[in-house]
């Protein structure tokens, strides 16, 4: 019992840092812009796909297409923000709301005559590691890790790089920061197409050890929208842990009671969370 407890938790940890890493690319956008971007899930099931096609038709290595689909995402992102969300950034709440759901369904709707509603997945078996009482799939393994590295570079570009010092200065105050001379505009792209980047990175790693749809994003966007309010929504790093701690709840629970207590839990934990202490766990760095 101990020891499926500790495989159960380790397991649920390193799962964590890839919802972290989802979860940091929503609230990154939200802490800079205050847009809600309902069409991060459609994203992740793309990036998903992305890997697969690369893997199946190309013959590359997941973690090699993982690179390519990153950069996708970049790039899709600042399309998306310079046709859907520019024109609305500085409109009530509900207007940005309205454009990114309209871009959620535009991709679902394309996804879905695409690839219809299959099931596939990227089979790339890499076996497992032994440590200890622990027989743990290398595949998670390697995704925590690039999940950290990812993570790693976010906070070392947000904090010692012009760029990433302008984004967190246009997320104090966009006024003061174009009275310095940031262009607020580039600024703003610059951090949708990071966080649809974020949302990409992940798609792509937990396609390497979760089957998936096109409609798989969904599931993930909503355990966002838990870990963001845990971590503190427009703090990306406080992200990171709130993953972990979803990502442990979800090891942790089936052990102790069937499966589908496990998202009454975490949906639980996220009214309470926000009855309690709206600023998340670890506030929301300013």
């Amino acid at each position: 019992m101990l020891n499926q407890l500790l495989l159960s938790l380790v397991d649920g940890l390193l799962i964590g840092f890839v919802y972290g890493v989802a979860a940091m690319g929503l609230t990154l956008i939200w802490g800079v812009m205050r847009v809600i971007n309902l069409a991060h899930g459609p994203i992740i099931a793309l990036a998903m796909f992305g890997v697969y096609l690369l893997f199946s038709n190309l013959g590359l290595n997941p973690y090699l297409a993982l690179v390519l689909v990153a950069i996708a995402g970049l790039l899709f992102g600042f399309v998306i923000y310079g046709v859907a969300v520019h024109r609305v950034i500085n409109a009530p709440h509900l207007s940005s709301l309205l454009a990114t759901f309209a871009v959620n369904m535009m991709l679902i709707g394309t996804g879905t005559a695409i690839f219809t509603n299959n099931v596939f997945n990227v089979a790339f078996d890499m076996g497992q590691w032994t440590l200890g009482p622990l027989t743990l799939p290398v595949s998670r393994v390697i995704a925590a890790g690039a999940a950290i590295l990812v993570a790693a570079a976010l906070y070392l570009f947000l904090y010692r790089t012009q760029p990433g010092k302008a984004i967190r200065a246009v997320a104090n105050n966009r006024d003061a920061a174009e009275l310095m001379g940031i262009p607020s505009s580039r600024v703003l792209a610059l951090s949708f197409g990071l966080g649809t980047m974020l949302a990409a990175v992940a798609g792509g790693l937990i396609a390497t050890f979760f089957p998936f749809t096109i409609l798989s994003g969904g599931a993930y966007e909503l355990k966002s929208f838990v870990i963001g309010v845990l971590g503190g929504l427009g703090n990306p790093l406080g992200a990171l842990a709130g993953g972990l701690v979803l990502g442990a709840l979800e090891g942790i629970i089936p052990v102790f009671m069937h499966a589908t207590w496990v998202p009454v839990i975490e949906f639980g934990l996220f009214v309470l969370i926000l009855l309690v202490r709206p600023s998340g766990l670890f506030g929301a760095r300013q």
